[in-house]
């Protein structure tokens, strides 16, 4: 993160901080979840494209009658390029969302029968998935662990101390795995993200009503946030 110091990252410690503060962001958190909604995997796979660069609020307002009208790859395969960025334009970015949608519901049907696949490499075969869709997919989905490095577990685990890949989300999601037990990877995701949007936001975080502030190495401290 430019402009701000640098957090010397030692693995012992990190893993050590990170068995005490997941049970209690687990415990500030209870309700924390996968805020997109969807009621099977394809429509978590668009949604989670959909979300790129957008809020999962627009996401869940657009999708809403998105997928009462395309109900199957087949529907999305079959549609109109033109009519797909016209349904989801709202949503951002749309004509690159369109063709990864369009394209990789095509290849849904012509590869894995029609049925969202269900691995980390057929997933991110697929046109505008990368490791944290497919993570999202593996853990919400497939009952497989998998940490999804967006924008607020980047943050927070640079603010907290556990990696110092920066932005880069794969190195990210390589070191996190290395300090978070695998059973715990889809949850420990889904904390940091409510921790993100709720207390550790990226502007200024509410350290005085953090319940891991006493562990993070960056509480009041502006310079290294």
């Amino acid at each position: 993160m430019a402009g701000k110091a640098k957090i010397t990252i030692d693995k012992g410690e990190a893993k050590r901080r990170v068995k005490v503060i997941f049970p209690l962001l687990k415990k500030r958190y209870p309700e924390a979840t996968i805020a997109l909604k969807f009621s099977n995997p394809l429509e978590l796979l668009v949604a989670t494209i959909l979300s790129a660069q957008c809020t999962d609020v627009r996401v869940n307002i657009v999708t809403k009658d998105l997928f009462k009208k395309y109900r199957s790859a087949a529907d999305w395969a079959g549609a109109e390029l033109g009519e797909i960025e016209d349904d989801i334009r709202s949503t951002g970015f749309y004509r690159n969302k369109s063709k990864n949608i369009k394209s990789g519901c095509q290849k849904i049907i012509d590869e894995f029968g029609g049925a969202v696949p269900s691995t980390m490499s057929e997933l991110v075969s697929l046109p505008g998935v990368g490791r944290k869709t497919a993570n999202v997919l593996l853990g919400n989905v497939f009952d497989t662990p998998g940490i999804a490095c967006d924008t607020h577990v980047i943050r927070l685990s640079r603010r907290l101390g556990l990696s110092d890949k920066g932005n880069d989300a794969v190195k990210l999601e390589a070191d996190l795995a290395e300090i978070v037990a695998k059973r715990h990877w889809t949850l420990f995701s889904h904390v940091m993200i409510f921790h993100g949007r709720n207390i550790c936001k990226a502007r200024k975080p509410d350290c005085l009503n953090c319940p891991v502030s006493k562990y993070c190495p960056s509480a009041n401290k502006p310079k290294l946030w």
